[in-house]
C-alpha cells in the first residue's frame, strides 16, 4: 500500500517553506504527500508580506475531505494562524488515530510573525495533547512554556520534560538556534536521544523546521517507530541543508534543497 502523509499548513509563494517544503519532503523521501492549506502568504526569501487565513469551516472541509477518501498513515502541523483554525484541526484529529507531528509555527525565518499571540494558549490546550511528536526550536519551546530561551543542553532538556508535561508523547527539541560548531537535537521521551551534526555555514536555511517535522512524518507514515523516524529526518535534512547553496534561490534565506539526493542543479 502507498504510504500517504498529510500536511496542514499555510503556502509558502516562494517554495522554500510550508506547504510546498512538506510536499518536497514527502516525495523525496518516497512517501504520497496530501495537504490542507490553512492560510495564504505573500512571501520570498526576504520578508512575509502578506497573510491571509482561510476560514476555519474550508480548513474542516479539506481535511476531512481528505481523510474520509484517503488512507492517511501520518499528519504533520505547522502554521496554523489563529485559534479558530486551531480549535479545527483539533476537533477533527481527536477523532481519528493518526500520529501527529506538531511543528509549533510561530515566527519566519525574515522574523516575521506567523502565529498570532492569542492563539498560542490554544496551541498549547488544544494541540500539544494530540501531539505524538512536538518539534519546537528554543524560541518556540519558550513562548509556550512562557519562559525565557534555553541557553545550554541542560535547560533545553528542562524545557523538554516541562513540554511532555502538557501532553505529546515525545519533544525533539531543535538546537538550531543555539551557538557552537556543533547543532545539537534533544529527542525526549520514552527514551533519551542527542542528535548531533557540524553547523553548516549557510544563510540558506529557510523551511529547515518545516522540513524536519514533515520529514519525521513521512517516516511515522512509512511505519517507522518515533526514534527511527527522527534519526532518518534528521540525517535527511542535513543532506538538504549541506546541499543548500547549490541552489542560489533569492536574495536572502534560501530554501534547503529537498531533492539533493536525485539532482544537482546546473552549474
Amino acid at each position: 500500500m502507498t504510504s500517504i502523509a498529510l500536511t496542514i499548513a499555510g503556502s509558502d509563494s516562494g517554495g522554500g517553506a510550508g506547504i510546498q517544503a512538506d510536499l518536497k519532503t514527502f516525495s523525496a523521501l518516497g512517501c504520497y504527500g496530501a495537504s490542507v492549506l490553512t492560510a495564504v502568504t505573500a512571501q520570498n526569501t526576504q520578508a512575509v508580506l502578506a497573510v491571509a487565513a482561510l476560514a476555519p469551516d474550508l480548513v474542516r472541509m479539506q481535511l476531512e475531505a481528505v481523510c474520509d477518501d484517503l488512507p492517511v498513515r501520518a499528519v504533520k502541523i505547522g502554521m496554523l494562524g489563529g485559534p479558530d483554525i486551531i480549535r479545527t484541526v483539533a476537533e477533527v484529529l481527536r477523532n481519528r488515530d493518526l500520529p501527529v507531528v506538531l511543528d509549533p509555527v510561530m515566527v519566519a525565518k525574515s522574523g516575521d510573525r506567523l502565529l498570532a499571540a492569542d492563539a498560542i494558549a490554544a496551541l498549547r490546550a488544544e494541540l500539544l495533547p494530540l501531539a505524538t511528536v512536538l518539534t519546537p526550536n528554543l524560541p518556540e519551546a519558550a513562548e509556550l512554556l512562557q519562559a525565557a530561551p534555553a541557553t545550554d543542553l541542560w535547560q533545553r532538556e528542562q524545557q523538554g520534560q516541562a513540554l511532555l508535561g502538557l501532553g505529546p508523547q515525545w519533544v525533539l527539541m531543535k538546537g538550531g538556534h543555539a551557538d557552537g560548531a556543533i547543532c545539537e537535537d534533544l529527542l525526549l521521551g520514552p527514551a533519551r536521544v542527542v542528535l548531533t551534526a557540524p553547523r553548516h555555514p549557510t544563510r540558506n536555511t529557510h523551511g529547515t523546521g518545516c522540513t524536519l517535522s514533515a520529514a519525521i512524518a513521512a517516516g511515522l507514515a512509512q511505519g517507522l517507530a518515533v526514534k527511527p523516524a527522527v534519526q532518518r529526518a534528521h540525517a535527511y535534512l542535513q543532506g538538504a541543508i549541506s546541499a543548500a547553496d547549490r541552489l542560489r534561490i533569492g536574495r536572502g534565506h534560501g530554501p534547503v534543497h529537498h531533492f539533493h539526493a536525485l539532482w544537482r542543479p546546473e552549474a
